[in-house]
């Protein structure tokens, strides 16, 4: 078979290659995508959309025991892990069926095997060699790299992919179990994620938690509300612990550890405590995959295993390749949203570079990026919180809806939780807002298209929303900023 030659070649199929791919033969260029595993990457396969599958089986449990009588639904129920699994595994396969269908009706080209650029330059273009592909070596004018991350194997924790598991492990097709009782380290997003899962399906779990919070990114008083979901569920959080090790003890796993705040140097000699569960899932850390891709051979320059990029153009140090998504040293949250975003630009200013293509040249901006958290109740959060405000001295007013004076809310029985609203005090522009409650992720997102177009509190207030719906929150809210909310308490306060 005869060299092929690309405009465009991208390592990596995950949420940032694909799309990448994709939105490259749009503008009409020729197209190489190449992938060692899956369509979709750890996102389709390994993570945002199993787990939300999973998430989805929960929170109808979660609706039926906690309502289901009060709203004339009586029942008894049998709790079968594996058909939930099953049924997280059909929506993988559909939706990366789906991105396979999508590149080939865009005549992109699809090589399953390891990408490695293995010489070449921006003048004369670069050439790719696919190991496991018969014709293994390709050309380009341009590169991308997107090729994502794993889970962090720390030494510490003994990660044997047996009890001790990753989330790559847990999320397996193949596992099916419901463990009795489940030692989660860390309560970060992922953490505090698979403990909602698998405490709703009858794990007795147990989290530690090396800072004082869980999701410590977040307000304080989402977390607040948080904590209190996580006691009702029955979730035994342990915050403030530094874990030592982790062993595998053959009939389940022990953690050993002590207080965050005792020194390094005086771990050895500090009171230990000790926890024991069947399996425990390690939830800290991303590690870049950014091994044997041939960047040292071409001076690409890495950080730790990120790829160093120019923060506006996604380009590296090496004119012609550019990099995005977790690989990539942006500055960006690793999040599935972002990688696809800076495709976006990549795309563009690579394309623009090589001429005869209808797009131009694109730089980044990270201000508005919006967050999701799907625990029961959801969160949500974009821009600035409070104490990041107060560093950058702006002078804040905030309004606060609780879901529970909303009659859409009431009427569906998701009256925990409440949406807050930041805004600048002087322009009166919206600068962040954080959500615990139902549909806050969908919210937040009516709260990021406004602050991407600079508008002001009163705009969003101005605006007509229908009744009865979860988005009035965002009306009540954004009127509550000056007391003028009319489903709550308050006193008007014009600036």
């Amino acid at each position: 078979m005869s060299e092929q030659q690309y405009d465009l070649v991208v390592i990596g199929a995950g949420p940032g290659g694909y799309h990448s791919a994709i939105r490259a033969a749009q503008f009409g260029a020729k197209v190489a995508l190449i992938e060692r595993a899956k369509l979709g990457g750890t996102c389709l396969n390994w993570g945002c959309i199993p787990t939300k599958a999973l998430y989805a089986s929960a929170d109808l449990i979660h609706k039926i025991t906690k309502n289901g009588e009060e709203f004339g639904v009586s029942c008894e129920l049998k709790l079968d892990f594996a058909k939930a699994v099953e049924r997280k595994n059909k929506v993988v396969e559909e939706l990366v069926q789906g991105i396979g269908a999508l590149e080939k009706a865009w005549k992109n080209d699809v090589y399953f095997g390891h990408g490695k650029i293995i010489g070449g330059n921006v003048n004369d273009g670069f050439e790719i060699s696919i190991e496991g592909v018969e014709m293994n070596n390709i050309k380009t004018k341009r590169v991308i790299i997107a090729t994502g991350s794993s889970p962090a194997m720390i030494p510490a924790f003994n990660i044997d992919h047996d009890r001790i598991l990753t989330s790559d492990d847990i999320l397996d097709p193949n596992f099916k179990t419901v463990p009795e009782r489940l030692l989660i380290i860390g309560a970060g997003v992922i953490g505090c994620e698979f403990a909602n899962i698998f405490a709703t399906f009858g794990s007795k779990v147990l989290m530690l938690e090396y800072l004082p919070t869980p999701i410590a990114t977040e307000e304080t008083l989402i977390i607040k509300e948080l904590q209190k979901k996580i006691t009702s569920l029955g979730i035994e959080l342990h915050v403030s612990q530094n874990v030592l090790s982790v062993e595998n003890t053959v009939s389940g796993v022990k953690a050993t550890t002590c207080s965050a705040d005792v020194p390094r140097d005086q771990v050895e000699s500090a009171e230990k405590f000790y926890y024991e569960a069947d399996y425990c899932l390690v939830s800290i850390g991303r590690a870049r995959e950014s091994k044997n891709l041939g960047l040292e051979e071409l001076g690409i320059v890495t950080e730790r295993g990120a790829i160093k990029i120019d923060a506006k153009t996604t380009e590296t140090n090496v004119k012609g390749i550019y990099a995005i998504g977790d690989v990539a040293a942006s500055g960006a949250p690793m999040l599935a949203h972002v990688a696809s975003y800076m495709g976006d630009i990549a795309v563009a200013n690579a394309l623009a570079s090589i001429g005869n293509f209808p797009v131009k040249e694109r730089t980044t901006d990270y201000n508005v990026i919006p967050a999701t958290i799907f625990t029961n109740p959801n969160i949500g959060s974009v821009g600035l919180r409070r104490n990041q405000a107060k560093a950058l001295e702006i002078e804040v007013a905030m309004g606060r809806f609780p879901f529970m004076s909303l009659g859409k809310a009431k009427c569906a029985g998701n009256e925990t939780g409440f949406l807050m609203i930041l805004a600048d005090k002087k322009s009166h522009k919206i600068i962040g807002a954080s959500c615990i409650g139902a549909e806050a992720p969908e919210l937040i997102s009516e709260i990021a298209l406004a602050m991407q177009h600079g508008l002001t509190v009163h705009d969003v207030g101005e605006t007509i929303h229908s009744h009865p719906t979860i988005s009035e929150m965002v009306l009540e809210a954004a009127e509550d900023v000056f007391g003028m909310a009319i489903h709550k308490k308050g006193r008007p306060s014009f600036h």
